[in-house]
Parts: C-alpha cells; structure tokens; sequence
C-alpha cells in the first residue's frame, strides 16, 4: 500500500463516521448489537475491495462503534476480527471481483463479494466466544444468530455498495 495522503484520510475518517453513524445512531443502534445483529454499517467493508485504505476506515469505525456502546474488550475482539478477517477476505476474493453469478434470470451478484458475506458471516465465531465468555451466552446458537443477521446485511449491503460505486463512477464522482 502506497504512503497515505491528506485526501486518503480526509476520506477514511468519513468512511469511519459513516460506519459509526450507522451503528450507534437510533434507530440503527437497536438493531446494531447483542446476539441479534443486523449491522447496517457492514455493508461499508465492501469498500476495501475498491480500495485497501477502507480497511483502516471499518476497523476504526467498529472501534469506535464497540467502544460507545459494549467494552473495552469489545473493542479488541470486535475491531480486531474485523481487521483480520476483513483483510484476509479481500485477500483470498479480490481475484473474483469482475466474474458474476446468475442465480436466476436478470439477476447476478458479484462473486467476490458473495464469497466474502458467507466468509465474513463465518467469522462471527469471535464474536459468539466473547459473548460466551463474558456473557455466558450459548455458543453455538450465538454464532448461528450472528451469522444469519450478518450475512443479510453484508448481502443487502453488498448489493447497494455495488450500485452506488457504479453510480458514482457514471457521473465522475472519484470518492472511491
């Protein structure tokens, strides 16, 4: 990754309060945590496939998100995972990126960020052990919870990413 400029952080700072705004604002906070999550602000790590710089973005954006609302523990386990699985899930799906797949006629979703919402949602696994442990909450049926409501908002926010990204970049707006 090349030397970030003022613009770069001008930038990650907005992805940043955009993913906060959309974690702990009401009514987005009442869906945005506990075994029950569905995180609108999730959709914005499809951002790194654009651009790695917006890996830093989301992982302080859920930093920031976990430490307003949960611990300091939080902070480590839930900011940490989304730096390393967010990281390694561009890594291992970026080479996906311009091939599709049709599921039925006129609709196809991008194969990079399929793979990675079923990734992503998987590793929720972090998550469901911190509650496990500092909570007491059942494992298994914490981890199932956490996967399905994470992987309808990374497949929700897959599809609106990729169409705003088109958007932008049809009327020459070079934000990403």
């Amino acid at each position: 990754m090349k030397p970030l400029t003022v613009r770069d952080m001008t930038e990650i700072a907005i992805v940043a309060a955009l993913y906060i705004i959309l974690t702990v604002t009401p009514p987005f906070s009442l869906i945005s945590y506990g075994a029950y999550q569905f995180r609108i602000s999730e959709m914005l790590n499809f951002l790194v496939f654009y651009n790695p710089k917006y890996l830093i973005a989301v992982t302080i954006g859920c930093m920031i998100s976990n430490y307003l609302s949960f611990s300091t523990i939080d902070v480590v386990v839930g900011g940490g995972s989304t730096l390393i699985f967010v990281g390694l899930g561009y890594y291992l799906f970026k080479k996906y990126m311009t091939e599709r797949i049709t599921f039925f006629k006129g609709f196809s979703y991008n194969k990079a960020f399929l793979y990675f919402s079923f990734f992503f949602a998987a590793s929720m696994f972090t998550i469901a052990l911190e509650m496990n442990l500092l909570q007491g909450m059942p494992f298994f049926y914490t981890w199932f919870t956490l996967f399905v409501g994470e992987l309808a908002s990374l497949l929700v926010g897959s599809y609106l990413i990729e169409k705003l990204v088109v958007a932008m970049r049809k009327h020459g707006i070079k934000f990403i």
